[in-house]
């Protein structure tokens, strides 16, 4: 699968830029992985999807707050990009490219 591997990721949030590394994983239409920053430590993905080039999971975190944050990507060879929903902070795009 055209997702499967390790991304690094910038997000641009209201706090500024913050940079992530994900590891997905896909089997069938099941996505799984991991997010990790130096902020917040590595967390799980969950309730993760896969359809073709496109991607939704989602991302528990504690730090810089405690929320969960909603993403939905698209793939495009060695590049990913999106956006998070921010539980009430609103959206913050995405981009990165394969590690």
């Amino acid at each position: 699968m055209a997702i499967d591997g390790t991304w690094n990721i910038v997000m641009k949030t209201p706090i500024g830029d913050q940079s992530s590394t994900l590891t997905l994983a896909a089997s069938g239409p099941t996505l799984t992985g991991s997010m990790s920053s130096g902020a917040m430590g590595t967390t799980a993905l969950r309730e993760g999807t896969v359809d073709g080039d496109k991607a939704a999971w989602k991302a528990d975190i504690t730090q810089p707050m405690a929320m969960t944050l909603e993403f939905s990507a698209t793939v495009a060879g060695d590049t990913i990009s999106g956006n998070a929903k921010l539980g009430m902070f609103g959206n913050a795009s995405f981009t990165g490219s394969r590690a």
